[in-house]
Parts: structure tokens; sequence; C-alpha cells
């Protein structure tokens, strides 16, 4: 294993690059280890990709977003009413209403034909 710390000051804070050779038995102790450390810090870590880019989940950039809502983007995407969409599924119009404002829990089932309805993977409505 060979590391490499590099140090800068930006202003109020400093920047601490380190940069480690790891053999791919130990990778996942080792990335472990230092989360632990750096949590007990305080601090948070951020995945990045290969351009140093900080990545983020589709639940940390779309946080208000819920399954309903989803259901009403798909729909608009695909030109329909709640009453076509309802239509589609043999359920009442109020019944897509509520789904999309969240006061309708949508189930397993009901998501595998909200799926197959709107051409997507049933899993992205639960």
């Amino acid at each position: 294993m060979s590391a490499h710390m590099r140090m800068k000051t930006t202003g109020e804070s400093v920047e601490i690059n380190i940069s480690l050779v790891v053999p791919v038995p130990e990778s996942k102790l080792v990335a472990e280890a230092l989360k632990g450390v750096l949590a007990l810090a305080g601090h948070e870590i951020r995945p990045v990709n290969n351009e140093g880019d900080e990545l983020y989940t589709a639940e940390e950039v779309f946080s208000d977003t819920h399954p309903g809502g989803m259901i009403k983007g798909l729909r608009a995407r695909e030109g329909i009413t709640q009453k076509q969409m309802a239509d589609k599924l043999g359920i009442r119009q109020h019944h897509i209403s509520e789904m999309e404002k969240g006061v309708r829990p949508i189930t397993l089932e009901m998501a595998k034909r909200i799926g197959k309805a709107l051409n997507i993977s049933y899993k992205v409505f639960l």
C-alpha cells in the first residue's frame, strides 16, 4: 500500500487530498475505516467521478419527488389525462389524483400496472 497527501490552504480552510493505492482485497476495509474516522470528526464523504465532480443521488437532487409526482410527470410525457390513465388501469380518476398527491399509497400490484401502462419499470413507484 502507498499513500500520498497534498495540503493546500484556501482562505480560512485547508484542502487535503489523500491518494491511496490499496490491494483490491483490502480496499473495502480501508475505505470503510477512513469513512469511520472522518465521520467521527464530523465530516461527510461525497462520492466523486473520475473528473473529481461530486455525485448526488436522485433523492438529493429531487428531494420533494415522490412516486405520485412521477406518475404525474410520466402522464404529461405521454400526453394523457388522469381520466385516460384511470381508464387504462381500470380504476377511478380520483384514485389517480390521490396517488399523484401522495394521499393514496401505491401498492406493488398497482405499481406494476402503472409501469406496464407507462412502459417504465414499476420500481420507480415504490
